[in-house]
């Protein structure tokens, strides 16, 4: 190798070590993430059981794109954004029995 490229490399190569780090340590599982969340956005279903960020637990009796009507009590239903339900607890005790 020349002097210029053993200098080209001592100055480039910890930044592209550190763009792949970034790569893999922060980007790529966020990424996952947020696609195993739309997964579960999109497979929300009237009559399963959710949890809002908030931590209200109810069943969706209702919903369209933007919107979801939560069943929370006898008589009470509430609407939240859809993008504000957690977690989906109908699917998570099923995938566990």
């Amino acid at each position: 190798m020349s002097q210029e490229m053993t200098a080209s490399l001592a100055t480039w190569g910890p930044i592209v070590v550190m763009v792949v780090i970034f790569y893999f340590l922060l980007y790529r599982p966020q990424k996952k993430q947020q696609q195993q969340r739309k997964a579960m956005l999109d497979a929300l279903q009237v009559g399963n059981r959710v949890m809002t960020i908030g931590g209200i637990y109810g069943t969706i009796e209702g919903m369209d794109d933007k919107v979801v009507r939560l069943k929370i009590a006898d008589r009470t239903t509430i609407e939240v954004a859809r993008a504000s339900i957690n977690a989906n607890i109908t699917a998570s005790e099923t995938s566990e029995h």
